[in-house]
């Protein structure tokens, strides 16, 4: 999930130009900038939204990365439903950069808890090397 937040050409790797513009927005950038990046992680397939399956996998794959004990299925189906609804303003199943920003950044606990635990698991990671 990390690769795509730093493959931004989506051409399958990463270079040291995309290496470098994503360590130093989401070390310095905006808020937005930072919540942009992140967006990538949340969509697997790359076409500019996720949906409540994608969301779905990718709750139950950052327990994983963080370690938890595995939490029983319906946690993490409550989890992704209710930070999907947070998001999802215009109820198309799908949700765009601009909801997830808007969501992260407004009052909605699970979408703020989902972008929190996404920066939780790169720092994680930025420590380890």
């Amino acid at each position: 999930h990390m690769f795509r937040i730093y493959d931004t050409n989506n051409d399958g790797y990463v270079d040291f130009v995309e290496f470098m513009v994503v360590f130093f927005i989401l070390s310095d950038g905006s808020s937005e900038d930072v919540l942009t990046k992140i967006f990538r992680l949340f969509d697997v397939n790359s076409d500019g939204t996720f949906t409540k399956k994608e969301l779905t996998r990718l709750v139950k794959d950052m327990y994983g990365l963080l370690k938890k004990d595995d939490p029983n299925v319906n946690a993490i189906d409550l989890i992704a439903k209710s930070a999907f609804a947070e998001m999802d303003k215009d109820e198309d199943g799908k949700i765009t950069t601009d909801e997830f920003i808007t969501a992260c950044m407004g009052e909605e606990d699970f979408s703020k808890m989902l972008a929190n635990k996404a920066i939780d698991i790169f720092m994680e990671e930025e420590a380890a090397e």
